[in-house]
């Protein structure tokens, strides 16, 4: 099993499909590093020798923010706008949707489930 970017990447899969577990390699950046070190799209992982692994791995490093880098810099990112007072932050404060969808009867993947208000019924 091969593991790069401490993620244990499956080995029946072929190579680009198997960097997209890597949170932040998605299937274009996957493309894009097996043309950069020269591996065949059609090849398994399983099928890699030990320097193509090395030289995937530091591909990633080098050219990609992924794993808890990533994650690390989204939650510094939410954080800022949490601690400006924008809108955006306000949103993210207070647990709504934040890119301004409409919140009268959906968005209860954000919000949470539906809470019964007293007296309602008629």
């Amino acid at each position: 099993m091969a593991r790069i970017a401490g993620v244990n990447i499956p080995t029946q899969k072929r190579v680009p499909i198997a960097l997209t577990y890597i949170h932040g390699i998605g299937a274009k950046f996957a493309r894009d590093i097996c043309d950069k070190v020269g591996i065949p799209p059609e090849r398994r992982v399983n099928e890699l020798t030990d320097a193509e692994v090395l030289q995937i791995r530091e591909t990633i490093d080098r050219d990609f923010l992924v794993e808890g880098d990533l994650r690390r810099d989204t939650a510094m990112n939410i954080k800022r706008l949490m601690d400006l007072g924008c809108y955006r932050g306000l949103r993210h404060r207070r647990g709504l949707p934040v890119h301004g969808q409409r919140t009268h009867t959906n968005a209860r993947t954000r919000k949470g489930p539906a809470k019964a208000i007293a007296g309602k019924k008629k």
